[in-house]
């Protein structure tokens, strides 16, 4: 429990209008409020003729704006400086600090904490069936409250310490995009290597297969068919240059993959996304096998014979010849993307099978122990996203 009197907010705010009649063919920047205390944005402009509402209210600096609707999952922030000027609708109540009571930067953290929350879910309930809070019942929220002084000083503490919580995170995250950088650049040193001459893609297919194979079209296979269970069907966001992500796959049923048996896949395959990032690739691991593309999705299969899988995958991915390649197929485009054509005609330079294979291994053991620092990173976020609630309950019990 806090050392602190509990103070309830319609001691330490006033609401406040500041009403304008929006103007057709003038912009108004609108300001929203995200869930969780994470914080007022920049919602698009609109105009004064789009907006259904009789007056917008400007709001300024440290004003506290509470979104109604979701106040009760924590849609509460203090107006930060850089959005001072924007404009709400009757949806956002305002109110002011009363700053000889209220240091606004204490309400602003006090916004992120769980008690917080919970307080507006409560104070939400029973209005007209549709949990909004209404102004009033916000303002009967109670917080705890030292001194404006003291106010002052634990904020100072807070914020020195999220900083260096911001600034080791960001650290982190600069060693993992390092890290990535070097794998790539180690890959292109190595494929720059290679001196055989130039082919393309094509002649590396597997002649038993079609070798290059788009999706069903939507006739063949549309959303309506997709079920909770059966077998899975991979859209173009399961395709990561990291590998196949199927969180979230979508299913068929068995009748329904009989009928599509042409467009499974098979271990070892490559798939590409048709649009998107330009040449984004994987290779279809063995849990996949017999798995279904959709029309988003090109399937290539590769004569393993002749060619590592692998290695093909890393050549489209750091290849300069394939930079260059698919930067001019690009240019002009109106939507980034490849087609079966353009996919066929990738360069290669591919070298015995031995080579392909120690490339692989190579520049795949470099990878894994990239992908050991990155769930090492996810490890230590995790640690480090938990320090700011715990600060935050050190801080308002009078233990910071």
């Amino acid at each position: 429990m806090t050392k602190w009197r509990m103070v309830r907010l319609e001691k330490l705010a006033m609401p406040i209008e500041r009403p304008e009649v929006p103007v057709p063919g003038i912009t108004y920047r609108q300001i929203g409020v995200k869930l969780w205390g994470e914080g007022a944005y920049q919602r698009e402009t609109i105009d004064g003729g789009a907006t259904k509402y009789k007056t917008l209210s400007l709001v300024e600096a440290d004003d506290i704006i509470v979104n109604k609707i979701w106040a009760r999952n924590g849609s509460v922030a203090l107006v930060p400086t850089s959005l001072a000027g924007s404009y709400v609708s009757s949806e956002f109540p305002t109110f002011s600090p009363i700053r000889e009571e209220l240091e606004p930067r204490w309400f602003h953290w006090i916004s992120k904490t769980k008690f917080f929350w919970d307080q507006c879910n409560e104070k939400s309930r029973g209005t007209s069936g549709k949990n909004r809070i209404r102004p009033e019942h916000f303002l009967k929220i109670e917080i705890p409250l030292p001194s404006p002084s003291e106010q002052r000083r634990i904020v100072a503490r807070i914020e020195a310490l999220a900083a260096k919580i911001e600034e080791a995170q960001l650290i982190r995250g600069e060693m993992i995009e390092e890290a990535d950088k070097a794998v790539s650049s180690k890959a292109r040193k190595i494929l720059g290597t290679i001196v055989e001459p130039v082919t393309e893609l094509e002649k590396w297919l597997d002649s038993s297969r079609d070798g290059i194979q788009t999706g069903p079209f939507g006739a063949q296979l549309n959303s309506q068919e997709f079920q909770n269970s059966g077998v899975p069907v991979l859209t173009i966001r399961n395709v990561q240059y990291g590998g196949l992500d199927v969180s979230g796959a979508k299913h068929v049923s068995e009748d329904k993959a009989r009928q599509l048996t042409r467009y499974a896949v098979q271990e070892g395959d490559m798939l590409f996304a048709r649009m998107g990032t330009v040449g984004r690739c994987c290779i279809v691991p063995r849990e996949s096998d017999g798995w279904l593309i959709n029309y988003h999705i090109i399937r290539v299969a590769l004569n393993r014979s002749r060619v590592e899988p692998k290695f093909i995958h890393w050549t489209i991915r750091c290849s300069e010849n394939v930079k260059a390649y698919l930067e001019e197929k690009i240019r002009g485009a109106t939507r980034e993307g490849v087609n079966s054509k353009i996919v066929s005609s990738l360069p290669c330079r591919v070298p015995s099978l031995s080579q392909q294979r120690r490339i692989v291994a190579h520049l795949d053991d470099l990878q894994a122990k990239v992908g050991g620092l990155k769930q090492l990173q996810t490890e230590s976020t995790a640690k480090l996203d938990a320090l700011l609630p715990s600060i935050l309950d050190k801080a308002f019990q009078g233990k910071l």
